[in-house]
């Protein structure tokens, strides 16, 4: 049956069951590649290290989840069958990278392929490997997002770093340039002058877990409370 607006050719002022109202920006999204299969750690899948008590694939999705990401999706590689089965990820959306070998890129790749047709405005992009930093930081460069066409980064003393906040207009562009180990840098290289930077060295560190060295960072104690996003140091 048609309605009173239909009748009368006037435009209906109502959404769509389920449409998101024009004015309301879009969600933004973590993204964490967590598909590392530690070969300089004696082939230990960096997603299963132990760390305050938790796995780091664990400690990696709360922090994203703090900071504010409406939800959080997951590149899995190297033993993901194991992280299913170990890590307690709930309401994360767990993405299968087969090709993880061939090194972050096509993480990267997998991660934003999964994102299409989700609605979401942004990816929040976060490494696995990188306990020192935690939601404090990953909201501050989340606050930097202002539409699709988004792009920005945490800094650390100047020196750019991870999260990285990817505008969805961006993501094809993106994945094009991500081979090998390189990520996304090929193309923040290359539209560095667009790149929002956030500092971040107050609030985190941004070292690595690559090496037998590296695993000395890594809390094997009771947990601790994390500090809330927001908090002082």
């Amino acid at each position: 049956m048609e309605s009173n607006e239909e009748r009368t050719g006037a435009v209906a002022s109502r959404p769509a069951p389920g449409a998101r109202p024009a004015s309301e920006p879009r969600p933004v999204v973590g993204l964490l590649l967590a598909a590392g299969g530690g070969r300089r750690l004696g082939g230990r899948p960096k997603a299963l290290l132990p760390h305050d008590g938790r796995l780091l694939v664990e400690h990696a999705a709360e922090a994203l989840r703090t900071a504010g990401c409406a939800r959080v999706h997951i590149v899995l590689g190297a033993a993901a069958e194991e992280v299913r089965a170990r890590a307690e990820l709930p309401d994360c959306v767990l993405v299968d990278n087969p090709e993880w070998e061939e090194g972050m890129g096509s993480s990267l790749r997998a991660g934003l392929g999964s994102l299409a047709g989700t609605g979401a405005g942004a990816a929040l992009v976060a490494l696995v490997d990188q306990p020192g930093i935690g939601p404090r930081a990953m909201e501050r460069v989340l606050a930097a997002y202002t539409g699709p066409a988004s792009l920005a980064s945490a800094t650390y003393e100047g020196m750019r770093g991870h999260p990285v906040l990817l505008g969805a207009d961006l993501w094809e562009d993106v994945a094009a340039t991500a081979r090998g180990d390189r990520g996304a840098r090929a193309y923040l290289r290359a539209h560095g002058d667009a790149i929002r930077r956030v500092e971040c060295a107050d609030v985190a560190e941004p070292y690595d877990i690559d090496s037998e060295r590296d695993l000395r960072r890594l809390r094997t104690g009771p947990p601790t409370a994390p500090p809330a996003a927001g908090s002082a140091r």
